[in-house]
Order: C-alpha cells, then sequence, then structure tokens
C-alpha cells in the first residue's frame, strides 16, 4: 500500500496546492457526513451509549476544525482513532463481538485507505483485531458477559448510519477510481500521441514534412526485397542545388528555408504511387523509385526533377532562379546496401556538377575508379609533403622595354621517381578540395622566400611571385604565415608579390579583403592573374590594393595571329595605367609577340619565349647569362 493513498485524484492534480485543497475536502466531506451519522444515532441512544457517541462526536467537530485549518495530518489520526475507539467501546458495553458497532470497523479501513498513510492503516487493522480477539476471550472465558439487547427502532438508525456513512465513504472512493481511470484513459492517450509525434519527428525533415534521411534508409531494405522478389529494380535518384547558398546570403536563411518548402511542395507532386521522396540535408534530396519501367524513363524522371528545379521560385517579392545537378545509382547493379547506393549517385551527382550542372548523370563503375584514383592520389601528396618531395620551379619575368629579368613566379612541381611529372592542373584541383592546400600553400611560400632571400645575397635584386588558393584564406592564419616566411628567410616584404585570381577576390569579399588590407600593410605587392577570363571586376582592383594585373595568356597567345584579341590586350592596359597599374603578358612564345606588347604599352612579360619553369639552379644560370648579355651589350665595341 502507498505512503500516502490519500486521493487517487492526485493523478488528475498535479498542482500541490490544488492537491492539498482536494484532500481537505475529501477530509471534511467524511468528517461531516460521519458526524451527521452519529447525531442521529444520538437522538436516539439512551444511557451510557449516548454518552460514548456524544464523546465521538466532539472528536469528529474537533478533526473537522483542524481540517479546515489546513492541518491534516492531525484531523485525520484524531477522526480514524476516535472512531475506532468509539465503534470498541460501544461494542464492549454493549453485545460485545456481536455488537452492530463493529460493522463500523469496515468503513474506519476504508477511511485510513483513502486518507491516511500505511503506518495509519495497519495500526487501526492491528488494534481492531486485537479488540476483536480480547472481547472473543472475555466472552469465553466469562469475564464479561456480553448484554444483547432487545430489537428496537434505535438498532435500525444504529445500522443505517453506519451504513450511510461507509457506503457515502464507498461512493466517494468509486468517484475517485472512475476519475482516475479516465485520467490514465487520456494520460496514455497522450502518450501516444507524443510516441507518434516524437517518431514523426525523428523520420521526418522538421522544414519540409518530408521523410528524412533516416526514414528513406529503413524503407530502402524493404523496397529493396520487394523489387528482389519481383525481379525488378530499386533507383535513387539524388538532387543537389546549384547556387542555393548565394539565396541565402543575399536574401537570408527564411528565404532559402521558403525556397526549399516549395521545392519539396513541387517535387512531391512527381511521385509515383510508390516513391520516397526525402530531404537528405542541406540543400540536397533523394529519390527512391522502385520498379521503374526503364532508364529511359529514369532520365524522363530527373528531367522532370531538374525542370521543377529550374522553375523561377517567388520568395518574398523576389523571383530566384536556381539549378541543379542529378546523379541516379540503380540497385542491385550499383549496390546493395543503402550506404554504398547513396555513394555512388553522390559520385555521378558530382560528375553532373563538373559537365556544366543541371543535368542528370548515371553512375559508372569509371566514376568509381576516379573516386579511388583521387583518393589514392591525395594519399601519395601527404607523403610527397612529407618526404619534401615537391620542387618548386622559377619561370623569369621579364621587362618588355629592355627585356631585363626583374623576377620569377614560383610554381609548384611534383617529380616522379621515374623522371616524370604529375601536372599542377591533376593534383592542385585535388588539394584545394580537400583542404590539404593551405599546407602545400605554406610550404610553397616558405621554400620561395628562402629562394628570393639567397638570390639576393648573391648580387641579383630580384623578386619572387607567389600563386594563392582562395582556402587558405579560410582559417585567417594566412598573414602569420607570411610574416613567418619573410622573417625566417630576412626577406624585405616588398620583393614578395601575391598573385590572386579574380574569382578569388568576388568570393569571400569581407573575410578576404581583411587579411589582404593587413599584408598590404606588411608591405606585400598584389596581382591580378588570368585577369580577362573571370568577372572583370573594376571595383575590387581598388579595394584589393592590386598593383599589377597579369593578362591571360589565352589573349596573348593568338595576339599577333588574329587581330580579334588585340583590341582587347590594348584596353586592358590603357585601363590599367589610367589605374597606376603595371601589366604582365602571360604565355609569350614569340619576337613578335613581345615586339607588339611592348608598343601596346605593356610593362612586362613572361613565357616560352624566354624560358620554361625552371629549377632553381637552372634558373639562376639563366638569370647570369642574360646578365652577362647585357653587359657585353652595353660595353663599347
Amino acid at each position: 500500500m502507498p505512503d500516502n493513498p490519500v486521493l487517487t485524484e492526485t493523478v488528475i492534480v498535479s498542482q500541490p496546492n490544488q492537491l492539498q485543497k482536494l484532500r481537505t475536502k475529501r477530509l471534511l466531506q467524511i468528517t461531516g457526513l460521519t458526524l451527521f451519522g452519529l447525531v442521529l444515532a444520538v437522538a436516539v441512544a439512551g444511557g451510557t451509549t449516548k454518552w460514548v457517541l456524544l464523546g465521538g462526536c466532539f472528536a469528529l467537530a474537533l478533526a473537522a476544525l483542524l481540517a479546515y485549518q489546513r492541518q491534516i495530518v492531525a484531523a485525520t489520526y484524531i477522526l480514524l482513532w476516535a472512531m475506532c475507539l468509539m465503534l470498541s467501546a460501544l461494542a464492549f458495553i454493549s453485545g460485545g463481538i456481536r455488537d452492530l458497532a463493529l460493522l463500523g470497523y469496515p468503513g474506519v479501513l476504508v477511511f485510513a485507505a483513502m486518507l491516511g498513510n500505511s503506518r495509519l492503516f495497519f495500526s487501526l487493522i492491528s488494534f481492531m483485531l486485537a479488540f476483536c480477539a480480547v472481547l472473543t476471550y472475555l466472552a469465553i472465558s466469562g469475564i464479561v458477559q456480553p448484554v444483547i439487547p432487545a430489537i428496537s427502532a434505535a438498532h435500525f438508525v444504529f445500522t443505517g448510519a453506519i451504513l450511510m456513512v461507509t457506503g457515502g465513504c464507498v461512493y466517494l472512493l468509486y468517484r475517485d477510481q472512475q476519475r482516475l481511470m479516465h485520467s490514465l484513459q487520456s494520460e496514455n492517450h497522450r502518450v501516444k500521441q507524443s510516441q507518434a509525434h516524437i517518431e514523426h519527428l525523428a523520420l521526418h525533415d522538421p522544414l519540409t514534412a518530408l521523410p528524412n534521411r533516416v526514414y528513406c534508409q529503413q524503407h530502402f531494405q524493404r523496397l529493396y526485397g520487394e523489387c528482389l522478389n519481383n525481379a525488378q529494380r530499386l533507383a535513387v535518384i539524388f538532387l543537389d542545388l546549384d547556387n542555393f547558398k548565394p539565396v541565402n546570403d543575399a536574401l537570408g536563411h527564411a528565404a532559402g528555408d521558403l525556397l526549399l518548402q516549395q521545392l519539396a511542395r513541387r517535387l512531391e507532386n512527381l511521385l509515383s504511387e510508390h516513391d520516397i521522396l526525402c530531404r537528405f540535408g542541406g540543400d540536397e534530396f533523394l529519390l527512391l523509385v522502385p520498379g521503374f519501367a526503364s532508364n529511359e524513363a529514369l532520365a524522363a524522371k530527373a528531367s522532370a526533377l531538374l525542370q521543377q528545379t529550374t522553375a523561377p521560385f517567388f520568395i518574398m517579392q523576389n523571383q530566384i532562379e536556381i539549378s541543379g545537378s542529378v546523379g541516379i545509382a540503380v540497385a542491385p547493379e550499383d549496390g546493395n546496401e543503402f550506404s554504398e547506393i547513396c555513394k555512388h549517385a553522390d559520385m555521378a551527382m558530382f560528375q553532373a556538377k563538373a559537365d556544366g550542372r543541371n543535368v542528370y548523370r548515371f553512375y559508372h563503375d569509371e566514376l568509381n575508379k576516379a573516386s579511388i584514383d583521387k583518393f589514392n592520389l591525395l594519399k601519395l601528396m601527404r607523403k610527397a609533403l612529407k618526404n619534401n618531395e615537391f620542387q618548386l620551379y622559377f619561370q623569369p619575368k621579364l621587362q618588355l622595354c629592355d627585356q631585363k629579368v626583374i623576377g620569377a613566379e614560383a610554381l609548384l612541381r611534383w617529380p616522379q621517381a621515374d623522371g616524370s611529372m604529375i601536372a599542377p592542373d591533376e593534383f592542385i584541383p585535388l588539394a584545394e578540395s580537400s583542404g590539404l592546400i593551405v599546407e602545400i600553400g605554406e610550404w610553397v611560400l616558405q621554400q620561395a622566400c628562402l629562394a628570393c632571400s639567397r638570390w639576393q645575397q648573391q648580387g641579383y635584386s630580384l623578386t619572387i611571385a607567389v600563386n594563392l588558393s582562395y582556402v587558405q584564406f579560410r582559417d585567417g592564419k594566412l598573414e602569420q604565415q607570411v610574416q613567418q616566411a619573410l622573417s625566417a628567410a630576412a626577406l624585405p616584404a616588398h620583393a614578395l608579390e601575391m598573385e590572386l585570381t579574380e574569382s578569388l577576390l568576388i568570393g569571400e569579399g569581407d573575410n578576404i579583403a581583411q587579411q589582404l588590407a593587413a599584408l598590404h600593410q606588411l608591405g606585400i605587392r598584389f596581382s591580378i592573374d588570368d585577369f580577362g577570363t573571370g568577372y572583370s571586376n573594376l571595383g575590387y582592383l581598388r579595394r584589393f590594393n592590386a598593383s599589377r594585373l597579369k593578362i591571360d595568356k589565352s589573349f596573348i597567345m593568338s595576339l599577333c595571329v588574329s587581330q580579334r584579341d588585340e583590341p582587347l590586350v590594348r584596353a586592358i592596359i590603357q585601363m590599367s595605367k589610367s589605374l597606376g597599374l603595371k601589366t604582365v603578358a602571360e604565355g609569350i612564345e614569340d619576337s613578335a609577340t613581345a615586339a607588339q606588347l611592348a608598343l601596346l604599352g605593356c610593362d612586362e612579360g613572361q613565357g616560352f619565349y624566354w624560358a620554361r619553369p625552371l629549377p632553381e639552379t637552372d634558373f639562376l644560370g639563366y638569370v647570369s647569362a642574360e646578365l652577362m648579355n647585357e653587359a657585353r651589350k652595353a660595353k663599347p665595341d
């Protein structure tokens, strides 16, 4: 029995104050009902019985007063023990073990169960059993002779009072039990609703209300098993949005969320009966297509997805246009596990991005082979960096007016044991995507500064140019790395030039601008590489303190062959001069192009016409030979 079973309604009533009020109410109800029964009994009783009943009335009145004053424990003890002792006294002075008063014992126990605690309940029932045993012993031994009164109307009143009080309390207990059962049923219903809601949240995306990755993974095996039983295939279509980040950056995440919600509703309209669409994460969606008719049907569904993605969105009074890239993998030929098939669909999606975006691609084994090759190449790069296998080559930079060597551009090379080279175009993009370019870039910076310092110690007044990747700006440590490299090489800052691409300048303006401003304060010079192939915005030339523009070699190599590029090159040179910037032409391969650029006013140049990128020893040999040629030319005949 619980320590405090005062009311079964405590399940219903959760607040302590309300519980206290309800306990007081029940105690007053039972006390009042019992007192009313005693008053009726007093009215028909006489002699000693009447005085015992009056004593009980006074005890109950005291219990009611204490209950009204919220002294619940004291009131409960007085009420129950007073009733127990009163009934015992009535039985002792009258009929003994056969007296009607003992019929009230069960009622007292009922009250104790409702109002008291386990200690009070068991103490009362123990007293009652002991008292009944004593009465029985006294009667059997003849010590006390029970008095069996003649039946009168008073006996009916006594019996009725006992039944009324006991029945009333039992009715209150019954009502409490009914309320308890109703409360438990309601609570059980709420728990089931909460569990269903929790399960829904665990398996659905809260933003789009679509199933999430967990749901999709759980149902993949079911759908795959059904497809196998029916000799069918299961397709996984992976959709990744293109250009979604600019939406969040320009209009805020609220606009991005609305776009995802609208797109989810559009895609749902394309689903067949057994298709499952889920939000895989971020701006990625996954579609399970069981039992499709053919690859052509899959292609049609992928095209429909792309069509819904490219259709304009109208959000916050803005028309937004995006696109998507889709990868498709099919079970069982492309895998039979969820993680494997998703990986292959993801590879196909990245191939779609590489092929220009807004297209779909099917997975094939060559994609996996390419992925493995990239993984192996990345391991080799880490090993090469650790073992100092990379080398710097240097391509001379010359003044076009007198073709004097003024510096060099440091270019990273990766020689192999068999004498071959892994092309930079092959490993640099992988280094950037993996983040390894940060470590490689720091090594290049250190080695380039040390090389330029050696040249200056040998009497060559040369500068060094180093290419930067956008990845090197992410952690904000570039300024510290440059300072350390300059300090370790004892190289003045003005001897170091950093080459930046146009896309880098546009991509993450504020973060990069702050770091470039700090480097500019050190005295570092900046040049814009491959000018003319990107967005070519004049505003950032001033903003990022550029001192040179490097004209892309695609405009230079055909300069003397076609007249198409000359006006553009002339315009770039004139614009640069008006902004106080020097121009550097890349890819000069013959003397005619060098002469033409000099006539157009281009300041500097580099290309195979003078020298290919050279190891440091060969580069210094080339510089020394050029200086000797200049000296011979300057010497009078």
